[in-house]
């Protein structure tokens, strides 16, 4: 089917106008609008982007996870500025999973949800597919008043005569307006004569959130359905040796009892039954190369590989080495723990296998199989033996995501227990699961040398990081690592997502050499929000001011001094020490400290207010500028900037995941602390306005909070926090 039979089938189905505009069709790109135009041609036509009804509704289709970040506000804002809709009467439609809805930010392949992309990919398409088709919607009523489309204009909903007044609805225009050739190069409105964007609308999610009436994955209910609760193997790559299920069996409401080789599945009519009966399993586990696993002997393995090989080449600038070599220099060695998600809504999946469709709170909804498996509906359909056109996946809600949902381990195991149950099931990770299961934030070994001038100026910067590689679990093993390191995330023998926030810093050092090592030490690690900023960010904020101090100078005005000739990286860190009252008096026993970072294509920067309670670190007063680019709506970004620092915030008090014995010794918030409100710090977020494209806002709040109180605990101490989580006294 091609794509103008698809339209017209569309409307002559349903009625109305639907519209097809392909996100990589949009680009600029030749290689992304042909992968575009692919995708319209394809045998299968995912759902318009945007559908006009005979009642007037205007339906987006979302093509991104709703996790709490507000696409579901944002991305429909694009759509109904340029086509004028009528925001109140706005529809929003989950996509369905196909490759067809691709992130072109990421991998146009997949549908996905990550990278704080969003509304960075989505900004021109989805602007384009409003303009489209108010464009169709004006050519109708041109013709039909016998004028020209110059002489129409549109309002809520409604296509008006200018200067005259008829006025006719949408909805009474799209069945004809379905008919039309798309026109090409639609303009876009000028910013002047926006009415959407930039404004503060609520969220159009809210009410049915707080109501409860919105469906996360926990809440998904189907006839006949029943829960499975998973017992796994305690180290990593463990097996079951023997299992005793016969009390299980006998336990109320258990139905089954699966062993799946390195775990076992006891299904029954409730949750609570399945856990009791998990409860009553006797299983011997074969625990593996990895018994032996702890923090003590990942950290002696991660020395000797950084005293033996200096590692891959991220940046290389002027000759550091050399300069190091006849300068007064400054030695550091930093460390960053394993971190957990910590998703307040655990993971879960639900499958029914007679159907093929599955539920899944998921990040990662399809893409080839030979990168993550096919996402969820790749490894729904490959589970249940079926073409991937026969398996379908219905994206709930998400209770929080930040990278966890990428991962489809969950959905893999749903899916296994399912099959083999027949009948729909449920599985659902308790937090003691989620906290020993997860995929973690690398653990990362940081060390530095820097010298300075006579007159206190960075003249040469080295840093070498170790850290387990997240994207080598992506990129297929069948690709042999020559052709690994020529290119992509993998180039020159380092993983990008370890090296960003270091190798591509904006401060001007005249000589700079970044190296990374990949450790591979079978701890399962994922993306975690904001990736390799999370520990860069507070490697290089903090040793800054580690040679702020040795040169004498103001942490403020060396990183001043380092960006300068970059206005926009300036006017970010001039707001802050402005708004924070950078150099003013504070109470006594009370210290600041400043960190800036850019990432994802924003510039955020941090000062943190701090002081010191007997041995805890007590945050007071958080202030952040931030230039996101154009910004669609203010308070989402604002609430996902505070919602950045509690996140960061929390990692750095308290974040910190420990092995021993190849097992991970925490299981709760008890031991794995999260920031509580008493903790949480005033926190005030101030915006830069631009007329740049928007950059990132999911993950940009998170990296520089940890340097921030780092350096305010530096300030009032006189010693270094070389080490997360940041302790004191002990």
């Amino acid at each position: 089917m091609d794509r103008r039979d698809f339209l017209r089938l569309s409307a002559s189905a349903t009625g109305g106008l639907s519209l097809a505009i392909s996100v990589a069709a949009c680009r600029n790109d030749g290689a992304a609008s042909a992968a575009g135009s692919a995708a319209l041609h394809a045998a299968f036509a995912p759902d318009a982007w945007v559908r006009i009804a005979n009642d007037g509704t205007v339906t987006v289709v979302l093509a991104r996870s709703e996790m709490g970040q507000g696409v579901s506000t944002a991305l429909p804002m694009l759509v109904a500025e340029e086509l004028d809709a009528d925001w109140e009467a706005l529809v929003v439609e989950q996509a369905p999973a196909h490759s067809a809805y691709g992130n072109t930010a990421l991998q146009a392949s997949m549908m996905m949800t990550g990278g704080s992309s969003s509304v960075r990919e989505a900004w021109e398409p989805l602007r384009q597919a409003g303009a489209t088709a108010r464009a169709l919607l004006i050519a109708v009523a041109a013709k039909r008043w016998g004028i020209t489309p110059a002489q129409c204009g549109t309002e809520s909903g409604t296509v008006i005569e200018l200067g005259g007044t008829r006025r006719v609805k949408y909805g009474d225009l799209a069945d004809e307006a379905s008919t039309l050739p798309i026109p090409r190069d639609v303009p876009l409105k000028r910013p002047r004569d926006w009415r959407l964007i930039g404004r503060a609308i609520p969220r159009r999610d809210t009410h049915e959130v707080v109501a409860g009436k919105v469906t996360f994955g926990l809440d998904v209910r189907l006839p006949g359905m029943l829960y499975a609760s998973v017992e796994r193997a305690p180290v990593w790559g463990g097996s079951v040796a023997t299992v005793d299920s016969a009390a299980a069996l006998a336990a109320p409401g258990v139905r089954h009892v699966f062993d799946l080789g390195d775990r076992v599945a006891v299904v029954a009519d409730s949750h609570w039954h399945a856990l009791q009966g998990r409860r009553k399993l006797v299983i011997t586990w074969k625990d593996g190369p990895l018994a032996a696993l702890s923090d003590a002997t990942i950290g002696e393995r991660m020395r000797a590989l950084a005293d033996a090989d200096e590692g891959g080449v991220a940046r290389n600038v002027g000759d550091a080495p050399a300069v190091l070599a006849r300068s007064a220099t400054l030695e550091a060695e930093y460390e960053a723990p394993f971190l957990a998600h910590a998703t307040m809504e655990p993971m879960n999946c639900t499958v029914d296998p007679v159907s093929g469709e599955a539920w899944v709170p998921t990040q990662f909804q399809d893409g080839p199989a030979v990168l993550g498996g096919g996402g969820a509906r790749g490894v729904l359909a490959s589970g249940l033996g079926r073409g991937p056109n026969h398996a379908k996946v219905h994206t709930t809600r998400l209770g929080g995501g930040f990278g966890r949902r990428l991962e489809i381990d969950y959905v893999i195991e749903a899916t296994e227990v399912a099959r083999r149950a027949g009948v729909p099931v449920q599985v659902i990770w308790t937090r003691e699961d989620d906290t020993r299961h997860d995929v973690y934030r690398p653990r990362a070994l940081h060390r530095l040398k820097g010298a300075l001038d006579a007159h206190g100026k960075l003249v040469a910067w080295q840093q070498q990081i170790v850290a387990p590689s997240i994207s080598r679990k992506f990129v297929p093993r069948i690709v042999p690592d020559l052709l690994v390191k020529l290119a992509g995330p993998l180039k020159s023998g380092v993983d990008q997502s370890t090296v960003e926030g270091a190798a591509d810093t904006p401060y001007a050092i005249p000589n700079l050499r970044v190296t990374s090592l990949m450790a591979n030490l079978g701890v399962p690690v994922g993306y975690w929000r904001s990736v390799g900023h999370s520990h860069t960010a507070f490697v290089v904020e903090c040793f800054l001011d580690e040679l702020a101090k040795k040169g004498g100078t103001d942490p403020l005005a060396f990183r001043r001094d380092l960006l300068a000739g970059q206005p926009s990286h300036l006017a970010v860190l001039d707001l802050v020490a402005e708004k924070s009252g950078w150099g003013t008096p504070l109470p006594a026993g009370r210290a600041r400290g400043v960190a800036f970072h850019q990432s994802f294509g924003s510039l955020v920067a941090q000062v943190a207010e701090v002081s010191i309670e007997g041995n805890q670190v007590r945050v007071h007063r958080v202030v952040c500028a931030a230039d996101c680019g154009t910004i669609v709506n203010p308070d989402i970004v604002t609430a996902q900037i505070e919602g950045g620092i509690i996140f960061g915030l929390s990692a750095a008090l308290f974040g910190e995941i420990n092995i021993e014995g190849g097992k991970v010794k925490q299981s709760n918030f008890h031991d794995y602390q999260v920031v509580r409100m008493m903790d949480a710090p005033a926190i005030e977020v101030h915006l830069v306005s631009s007329v740049a494209a928007p950059g990132g806002v999911g993950e940009v709040g998170t990296p520089p909070i940890a340097p921030a109180v780092a350096n305010a605990v530096f300030a009032l101490t006189g010693t270094p926090i070389r080490k997360l989580p940041i302790r004191v006294g002990s």
